[in-house]
């Protein structure tokens, strides 16, 4: 059906007169699967794969992610000239898929446009089509810059009932169900790419059962999985009864083709007999933090990852997350000792990586820094020591790391947070110096917790307790710790979270109770950090607002944070 068609019914069956015959079930599958951005001939195989399987379990429909056949998102692959080409070519592929609905998600293009769409396939003809309507255009979602607005709501016949298709934003909208509803739906299929942020499943089941209670409508939520750049898209797909309670929920963060039934007559799901395990906090943002490293690792193709372990916290959670996504075979792990290196860190680095059964080097930097320091030396003038001789050890590990990385070909992931991101506690061409950084959107405070939650998992602790128990220190001088110059971090974090999670101003938080010449300090650090960050290695989101494609600052700017 294209989107000038005045009717919205489309009819699947093969004799038009039978569409409303009576059925007692319509079974659905919910492909919750990670398609790969850009590979379209092997997600339609892979489409394909799963419709076979779907159809050998009892399936008559089977439900793909947003957007499927290229992967989401796709960004400016849909700008290609042969964009068009290569998906006509993909969807004929699946032409031989007999005796089960395929809703597939793909771009469509015509002389219409470029729209997000939803293709309804069977028995090798594509009855219809339908293209999204509300597109976000917020946050990481740039839609409005490749899709044109689709204006039609599509309901097509099925073996007595009437399906209703949505695609992902459309369902946050309360217009486009409420018109369907309208039309005569009486169940929503519902494709979309939505992308993990803490506490965002129960956000989703919210919407959802307030979706329809309103409308009185069954609902079928298919979401996307796995990694994609900063993106992790966690699964976690739905289908709510009528009354808005939940009657399926396949797993997070793995892929998995999950069944519901439709009782044709009363219009309700069966109920799955053992919902998945509701996930913890610290759980949900560790099983997040592990997919991304997973599949930027793998699907770039590194053989490996190097990490600098320091015996502090940060390269600590960042070494089990490297080992729980890749395995030890794949971490390397190297010590970098200078003389403020102190020997518990020595100690403490070394059994962590023999704890995880990882490559283990130490590389003292001392000669790579005294001879850096040798060479300045006429040029310093004999000025005094400052914070630029504390980077100068900061970069030589990091042309350590990367020059391991251009030998033997693995991927340096560097360990900062984002408590220090945001305040430029940090080394441009030294700890910043890698591909990725696992703890980018993770603010300090969390990092003790996801250490204390990694360590609950085992009997015996995989982060030595004296790692989370001491002071953090970047060991750049003597006696150094994080708090001669900055705020505790408990502190800190809850200023930060206020200032880029909530956009909160200056005066708005000091009102919160907090110091204001603490306040400016702490806002003007992150306002002139700017550059630093514009610099940063990418890493996975797991906030509402992670430093990246959702926060975008001028780096030259005039703007005063007590206007």
């Amino acid at each position: 059906m294209s989107k000038d068609t005045d009717n919205p019914h489309l009819d699947t069956s093969n004799e038009a007169n039978n569409t409303h015959k009576s059925t007692e079930t319509v079974t659905f599958a919910m492909a919750q699967s990670h398609f790969l951005v850009g590979d379209i001939t092997a997600n339609a195989k892979k489409m394909r794969t799963l419709a076979l399987e779907a159809r050998e379990q009892g399936a008559d429909v089977i439900v793909f992610p947003e957007l499927a056949l290229l992967g989401y998102p796709p960004q400016d692959l849909l700008l290609r000239p042969s964009l068009s080409g290569r998906v006509k070519s993909a969807l004929s592929t699946l032409s031989d898929v007999d005796d089960i609905v395929m809703i597939v998600g793909y771009p469509h293009v015509d002389h219409h446009g470029t729209f997000n769409s939803a293709a309804i396939l069977h028995n090798g003809h594509q009855k219809g089509f339908y293209h999204k309507q509300i597109l976000p255009n917020y946050g990481v979602f740039d839609e409005r810059r490749y899709f044109d607005k689709g204006r039609n709501q599509v309901l097509f016949d099925f073996k007595g009932i009437t399906i209703g298709l949505l695609i992902c934003e459309d369902l946050w909208d309360k217009g486009p169900i409420a018109e369907l509803k309208k039309q005569g739906a009486d169940v929503i299929v519902s494709l979309n790419a939505s992308p993990f942020e803490i506490e965002k499943q129960e956000d989703r089941k919210a919407m959802l059962s307030k979706r329809s209670k309103e409308n009185d409508l069954p609902i079928i939520y298919t979401n996307a999985v796995g990694g994609q750049d900063d993106l992790v898209f966690d699964g976690g797909s739905l289908v709510t009864q009528a009354d808005g309670s939940v009657a399926h929920e396949a797993p997070r963060f793995m892929d998995q083709l999950s069944l519901a039934t439709l009782d044709v007559k009363t219009a309700k799901f069966d109920v799955q007999p053992k919902a998945p395990l509701s996930l913890s906090r610290e759980s949900e943002m560790y099983q997040a933090l592990v997919v991304g490293l997973r599949d930027y690792v793998n699907l770039s193709g590194f053989s490996g990852v190097i990490v600098g372990l320091s015996g502090g916290i940060d390269s600590a959670l960042t070494l089990c997350i490297a080992v729980d996504a890749l395995g030890a075979d794949k971490v390397y792990a190297v010590m970098m000792p200078y003389e403020y290196t102190s020997q518990i860190s020595l100690e403490d680095a070394q059994a962590q990586a023999r704890r995880l059964n990882v490559s283990y080097t130490v590389c003292p930097i001392f000669d790579a820094v005294e001879g850096i320091r040798h060479t300045l030396a006429p040029l310093f003038n004999k000025s005094p020591s400052d914070t630029t001789e504390e980077n100068i050890q900061a970069r030589a590990r990091g042309v350590v790391l990367m020059a391991l990385s251009n030998k033997f070909g693995h991927l340096v992931i560097t360990t900062g947070n984002k408590s220090e991101l945001a305040v430029g506690y940090s080394t441009l061409y030294g700890d910043m110096a890698g591909g990725f950084d696992v703890l980018k959107d993770v603010y300090k405070s969390q990092v003790y917790k996801l250490a204390s939650y990694r360590n609950r998992l085992e009997d015996t602790p995989v982060i030595p307790e004296r790692v989370i128990t001491r002071p953090p220190s970047a060991e750049l001088r003597p006696d150094q710790k994080d708090q001669d110059s900055l705020p505790d971090y408990d502190v800190l974090d809850e200023v930060l979270m206020s200032y880029i999670d909530k956009d909160m101003g200056y005066q708005e938080i000091v009102d919160k109770g907090f110091d204001a010449d603490m306040v400016a300090k702490v806002v003007k650090m992150v306002d002139n950090s700017e550059y630093k960050r514009c610099q940063a290695a990418i890493g996975t989101k797991i906030s509402h607002k992670a430093f990246g494609r959702e926060r975008r600052y001028p780096l030259v700017n005039k703007w005063s944070i007590k206007g």
